[in-house]
């Protein structure tokens, strides 16, 4: 497990958005709890779904990712214990909107979550980022601390095109942000096998990636849409549901290739 230990950061980007990220960041992070994992989610999206969605209420949050970033506020006072997905979360709300320009002026402002995650890292099995749909300096600061790049795709017709650009880029900022970041694979969402493009492009997405493409596709689910609106997880709320099986088959995976 010594390896584990070293390479724990993961960051969940995608540029285009309801391609199901948050989705993916909560029930992976609850899959892997459900096996003993120490886990931290980190939201990095205004939104703060990752946040709602785990079931913290993001308007009553004394402190949230904003002042960790800007404020130098100690990352470990903003943490905060899911109350039933099993793992921690750095939240995030819509203070999170104003940090893009005043991040702007602030130094070395693309390693501020690195240098923040870097006092806690050793209290982790695994770190998950949620990104917003945007390359911006959120994204770039998630870019800079990871050790695995997860991207989730829906099977769709400008997904390709999309792809190709997003992985452009991220081969442009490794050689000046970081080196290290892997492509760890690409996940398959909200996929419906009866849909002659979704099969096409999934087809496309194996022939051009091969194993970088995850085996498990998430398919199309009613509890993976329900979930959040209970503040839990779907893995959590139900285990049995087709959605959460694919989630944690992906972890399974996702662990193997870790």
């Amino acid at each position: 497990d010594n390896l584990f230990n070293m390479k724990k950061i993961i960051v969940v980007v995608n540029q285009k958005g309801g391609v199901g990220k948050t989705t993916s960041v909560i029930n992976i992070a609850s899959s892997l709890a459900k096996r003993k994992k120490r886990v931290l989610v980190v939201d990095l999206d205004p939104q703060g779904n990752a946040t709602t969605g785990s079931g913290v209420d993001k308007i009553s949050l004394t402190h949230s990712i904003y002042d960790v970033l800007i404020n130098d506020q100690d990352i470990a006072s903003v943490i905060v214990t899911t109350p039933q997905c099993g793992f921690d979360i750095l939240p995030s709300n819509r203070h999170l909107a104003g940090a893009e320009i005043e991040l702007v002026s602030i130094e070395k402002r693309e390693y501020r979550l690195k240098n923040a995650l870097s006092t806690i890292q050793d209290k982790y099995d695994v770190i998950i980022i949620d990104c917003p749909p945007s390359l911006s300096l959120l994204t770039l600061n998630a870019l800079s601390c990871a050790d695995y790049l997860l991207v989730p795709i829906q099977c769709e017709y400008y997904a390709l095109e999309g792809l190709t650009d997003l992985l452009t880029t991220i081969k442009r900022l490794k050689s000046s942000l970081n080196a290290n970041l892997e492509l760890i694979g690409l996940v398959r969402t909200m996929y419906d096998k009866r849909n002659n493009l979704a099969t096409q492009v999934s087809d496309q997405l194996v022939s051009h990636f091969g194993d970088k493409v995850f085996k498990t596709f998430i398919p199309r689910n009613v509890r993976l849409a329900e979930a959040p609106s209970y503040g839990v997880s779907a893995v959590m709320l139900d285990s049995g549901s087709l959605g959460s099986q694919a989630y944690l088959n992906i972890t399974s995976e996702l662990l193997e290739r870790m």
